[in-house]
């Protein structure tokens, strides 16, 4: 059974998950936005990473986002970037990197 979010909510810090009561995760605007796994940002057949690091500012922030059925959020960016979907399996799996995501 997939995890689901209780609540998603764009805080000053990122992007604030509530997985459960014990684990809540606020991911980093940044890194967020460059692990974005669209078709402009990675090649579909090869994995490689097309987006350009340096053409994302440090002052980057999530303008709002869509939840995507029950399995996934879209991420309006600051820098008009909104194809990217992230999965909530992807999501969890980005919060086991303890240099990414601040956890509570």
């Amino acid at each position: 059974m997939k995890q689901l979010p209780e609540s998603i909510n764009i805080t000053e810090f990122g992007i604030e998950i509530n997985w459960d009561k014990q684990n809540k995760h606020i991911y980093p605007f940044k890194y967020l936005r460059l692990q974005c796994s669209c078709a402009g940002c990675v090649e579909e057949m090869t994995g490689k990473k097309l987006l350009n690091v340096q053409t994302i500012q440090d002052d980057i922030i999530a303008v709002d986002f869509i939840e995507v059925g029950k399995y996934a959020i879209q991420i309006l960016w600051s820098d008009g970037h909104q194809t990217g979907i992230y999965p909530f399996d992807y999501l969890i799996k980005l919060s086991n990197s303890d240099d990414a995501v601040i956890k509570n």
